[in-house]
């Protein structure tokens, strides 16, 4: 199967088994163009109506859409559950469409920013029905839903930066220059995937550690693992760190033209609400992070090396709803499985562990540590059949966990 578009393409006879969420694909956009399909519009329209209090609501879109109607929806839609047939695969996978929606998400997703920074900084909003500027809590609404859409550009970017055409390459670092997180590119693809379930990779959340724990360490552990990875194949390159060919350094650069761009045409006063909605934008993918791989881990063999990852190592979900919003990130076993495969090929796998909703859902949850541990601690100890011992708990509260489960505790 491939995902390289230079590769030498042959004829693929077209499947008589249709994609049913081909279509649903679409709603993908809805994020990064909600401000201006339904935010502004709306705006507008109360304004009118003399509603000014509601009208400074749609502001605050981009939480209401990941905390409010995705979490409801996917209660209401539920499961997925459909897998596409292995016949049908490598068309599947070489189906143009389903990349081009991927692609499309940049465009709106920075015309968005842009909007943003101009509604912060203008003086006369009345084509929007509003006297003067924007108050200060319409900004930090404004910017809080423009970082939503930033960290589901993450996503996007993850999608995007595992594939091998260098195109998309190229566009994963544009889509993580707005969270001001490029190093995520390298971070994931060549720290995560190697030492994905184990107590060595910051991106993998243990039982005992909150998300609120988790985010320094896994924000602080990603950007020196993908400093260390670089300096690693620089220097067998003949090279310094602080070169111009060191990807983290032209990342973060990526970032700075972008912010000093905004701030040349827009003033100042935008740069605090561009920082803070960088924050939101990471902040949003470390909860993802978070609840991916909690509390599982790959056991040592009997070489003393890790086993290799497998399903039992990623929590799923096969909500639909999410899935169309996460191009299918939440079919994670699959993704560890198969990294370069594309999100439309993407299965559920039997026998993965799974979280009983899906990750727009649980990321909610995870910001309130009581309710996440009552939830997923109790499933983690079903996962390895009752032996807490079995798996990846927090360093510093391991012995209060084995204590609370009966395991013995070694001095």
């Amino acid at each position: 199967m491939s995902t390289d578009a230079d590769a030498p393409q042959r004829p693929v006879e077209a499947p008589a088994w249709r994609d049913r969420k081909r279509y649903l694909w679409l709603w993908g956009l809805f994020a990064p163009t909600g401000l201006f399909t339904i935010g502004l519009p709306l705006i507008w329209a109360l304004n009118e109506l003399g509603w000014h209090r509601l009208a400074q609501v749609p502001f605050w879109l981009g939480p209401i859409l990941v905390y409010l109607v995705i979490p409801l929806a996917d209660i209401f839609f539920g499961p997925d559950g459909e897998n596409p047939p292995d016949e049908v695969m490598e068309y599947l996978e070489n189906d143009k469409y389903y990349r081009y929606l991927t692609y499309l998400y940049l465009p709106f997703q920075y015309a968005s920013l842009i909007m943003a920074c101009y509604l912060i900084s203008a003086d006369d909003l009345s084509w929007l029905g509003i006297d003067g500027g924007l108050h200060v809590v319409d900004e930090i609404g404004l910017a809080i839903t423009v970082g939503t859409i930033g960290g589901i550009g993450i996503n996007t970017a993850h999608e995007l930066g595992h594939k091998k055409v260098d195109l998309e390459r190229w566009l994963s670092r544009i889509a993580l220059a707005q969270s001001f997180y490029g190093h995520f590119y390298i971070e994931h693809n060549r720290g995560h995937h190697v030492r994905v379930a184990t107590p060595e990779d910051p991106a993998s959340s243990r039982v005992g550690e909150t998300f609120w724990a988790f985010w320094p360490r896994t924000v602080w552990g990603g950007l020196k693992s993908s400093w260390r990875l670089e300096k690693v194949r620089l220097e067998r390159l003949g090279k310094k760190p602080w070169s111009p060919r060191n990807e983290v350094l032209s990342a973060w650069l990526m970032s700075v033209v972008l912010y000093a761009a905004l701030v040349a045409v827009f003033g100042l006063g935008v740069l605090p609400y561009l920082v803070l909605q960088a924050v939101i934008g990471f902040s949003l993918l470390e909860a993802v992070n978070y609840l991916e791989h909690y509390g599982l881990v790959r056991q040592r063999t009997d070489t003393g090396r890790y086993e290799r990852p497998a399903p039992v190592h990623s929590w799923n979900s096969d909500h639909i709803v999410t899935n169309i919003f996460l191009y299918h990130l939440q079919r994670h076993s699959d993704h560890h499985a198969y990294p370069t495969r594309r999100y439309q090929t993407l299965r559920s796998w039997d026998g993965a562990p799974n979280l009983p909703s899906g990750y727009a859902s649980m990321i909610l949850l995870a910001y309130f540590p009581p309710l996440w541990r009552k939830v997923m601690d109790k499933r983690v100890l079903a996962h390895y059949g009752g032996d807490i011992t079995l798996a990846n708990i927090h360093p510093g509260k391991r012995d209060r966990i084995l204590a609370r489960y009966g395991a013995e505790v070694k001095s």
